[in-house]
């Protein structure tokens, strides 16, 4: 497999017109037999309500490539990215390190910074006190196609 460093393509913040509310079954869908969800739909569900917490600091970005796929984030996707929220140790982060943007896993060891891919073939990345590193916000949800 041809490994890619995973990239990312910004998109604009969520507007408050872009809401529109979709069905949601009052019920959980069971992974095995199916079962007519029709008589169950009370209300409905904004999507921009269950992801967007804080409007004002939330963005979405893309990722492209390899580096957390075994973190459920796959070329294509779509992160909810929060910036309001504290990005403690063991969180995703989206970040940028010495001009360029990533999204792996944010790891504290007493004073030493380590950015870790999800995939076993990339190395961590290490933050020294010289690099130029500032996490741009936590990854709240992926948003992914069905395979």
């Amino acid at each position: 497999m041809d490994k890619k460093q995973t990239t990312l393509e910004f998109f604009s913040p969520p507007q408050e017109a872009l809401k529109s509310p979709l069905p949601l079954a009052d019920m959980t869908v069971p992974a095995g037999f199916p079962s007519p969800a029709g008589d169950y739909i009370e209300k409905t569900l904004d999507l921009n309500e269950l992801m967007v917490q804080h409007p004002a600091a939330t963005f979405f970005v893309r990722a492209s490539g390899d580096s957390m796929i075994d973190a459920g984030i796959q070329t294509g996707d779509i992160l909810v990215v929060d910036r309001s929220i504290e990005p403690t140790g063991g969180k995703i982060v989206v970040a940028v390190v010495n001009s360029e943007f990533t999204v792996k896993r944010l790891l504290k060891q007493g004073e030493r910074v380590l950015l870790r891919a999800e995939n076993p073939e990339f190395p961590d990345i290490s933050i020294d006190p010289d690099s130029d590193f500032e996490v741009w916000g936590v990854v709240m949800y992926v948003i992914h196609r069905a395979r």
